[in-house]
C-alpha cells in the first residue's frame, strides 16, 4: 500500500509542475551523483521548495506524510522550524507558503527514475539537517540513509525558550546509559571525549569499521534491552508503519543480540556537556551526537548496512532480470 500511495503521490506532484520545474526535479535513476548527499548547508540537485506554489507544496507534504510516520513527518518539519529559530526568520509559515522564502530555498526535492514505469526509482528531500531518501524496487521500499538534525537542540532564549528538538533521542540515550551497571558502563563508554560529529558523516556507504563496539544487546538485562529497543524505535519509528516493521524484522533476522550500544563524552546532560552514542548491528546503524555549539546542536542518522539506497532490493531485481 505504501509503495502504491508513494507512486501516486509523486505522479500527482510531477503532473502539477511546469516544464522548468520538471527539469530541476527529475534525474535518471543511475545518475552519477545518486548516492551523494550531505546534511551541511548549501545547494543540492533538485527543485527548491521555494519554487513550489502553495498547491504544489501540499502535494510535496503529502509525499512526506506517506513515507514517514506521523512523528517522522513532524520531526522533518521540526528541522525547518529549528532553522527558522536559528536564522531569526520572523513568523515564517512552516506549513503554509514556502514560495519565495529564504528557508524554502535551502531544501530540495528530487525524483530519480520513472515512477510510472516498472524499473527502480527513488525520491529524496535534502537540505540543511534533513535528508530523506526513499527507494522503490519491485513493490518494496527502502528508507535509508535518513538524517535529521537540529540547531538549536534547545531554544535557550526568546519566546520559545525551553523548547527542545529530538528530545527523546537524547533522553532515552542517557536513561539507558544510567541503567547500566558499573561493569557494563565500562564496556559501553568508549571515550571520555565525544567526537565532533557522527563518525560515518555523509559517506555514500556507511563504514562499520569507524564505529566503537560498545556493549552488546545480548549482555544487557531485560530492562536495559527494553530501553535500547525504545531508543531504536526513535529512529525506526520515523518511517511509515510497514517500513518500520520490516526494519525490526531485519534487525531480528540478522541477530538482535549482536546490536552494540557505544557512548562517548559526558555521561550527564547539561549545557556544554557534549555526548555521542551509536547503536550498530549487522543490518542497523543509528548515530547521534550533540557536541557542536556548546552541545546544543544535534545530528542523528539512521543507516542500513545492507540496504541503504535499496542495495539489497536492487541486487535481487537485477538478478531476476538478467
Amino acid at each position: 500500500m505504501v509503495v502504491e500511495q508513494t507512486r501516486d503521490a509523486v505522479l500527482d506532484l510531477l503532473a502539477s509542475l511546469t516544464p522548468a520545474q520538471l527539469d530541476k526535479i527529475k534525474a535518471a535513476f543511475d545518475t552519477p551523483d545518486h548516492q551523494e548527499w550531505t546534511y551541511l548547508p548549501g545547494d543540492r540537485p533538485g527543485l527548491p521548495l521555494a519554487d513550489l506554489t502553495p498547491a504544489q507544496q501540499r502535494l510535496a507534504e503529502r509525499l512526506i506524510e506517506i513515507g514517514c510516520s506521523e512523528r517522522g513527518a513532524a520531526d522533518s518539519w521540526d528541522v525547518l522550524e529549528s532553522e527558522v529559530i536559528l536564522r531569526g526568520i520572523p513568523e515564517l509559515p512552516l506549513t503554509g507558503e514556502w514560495e519565495g522564502s529564504v528557508l524554502g530555498g535551502r531544501y530540495f526535492l528530487r525524483v530519480l527514475g520513472d515512477p510510472a514505469g516498472t524499473e527502480p526509482w527513488a525520491w529524496r528531500l535534502n537540505g540543511h539537517h534533513l535528508a530523506l531518501h526513499v527507494t522503490l524496487v519491485d513493490g518494496a521500499i527502502a528508507f535509508t540513509p535518513q538524517f535529521i538534525g537540529a540547531n538549536p537542540a534547545e531554544v535557550r532564549s526568546g519566546p520559545q525558550a525551553g523548547r527542545r528538538f529530538l528530545a527523546a533521542e537524547q533522553d532515552l540515550g542517557f536513561q539507558l546509559l544510567h541503567a547500566l551497571e558499573p561493569d557494563q558502563r565500562a564496556v559501553a563508554v568508549v571515550s571520555d571525549e565525544a567526537p565532533d560529529d557522527i563518525l560515518t558523516r555523509h559517506d555514500p556507504v556507511a563504514d562499520a569499521s569507524l564505529l566503537h563496539q560498545g556493549l552488546a544487546y545480548g549482555d544487557m538485562t531485560a530492562e536495559q534491552r527494553q530501553l535500547l529497543s525504545l531508543l531504536i524505535g526513535q529512529y525506526v519509528g520515523r518511517a511509515a508503519g510497514p517500513i518500520g516493521l520490516q526494519t525490526w524484522q531485519d534487525i531480528t533476522d540478522h541477530g538482535i543480540e549482536r546490536l552494540n550500544f557505544a557512548w562517548a563524552g559526558k555521561t550527564e546532560p547539561g549545557v556544554g556537556h557534549g555526548h555521542y552514542y551509536s547503536i550498530a548491528g549487522p543490518s542497523f546503524l543509528a548515530e547521534y551526537d550533540n557536541t557542536q555549539d556548546n552541545a546544543n546542536h544535534i545530528h542523528s542518522v539512521w543507516r542500513d548496512f545492507r540496504n541503504d539506497w535499496g542495495t539489497d532490493l536492487l541486487a535481487a531485481h537485477y538478478a531476476m532480470h538478467r
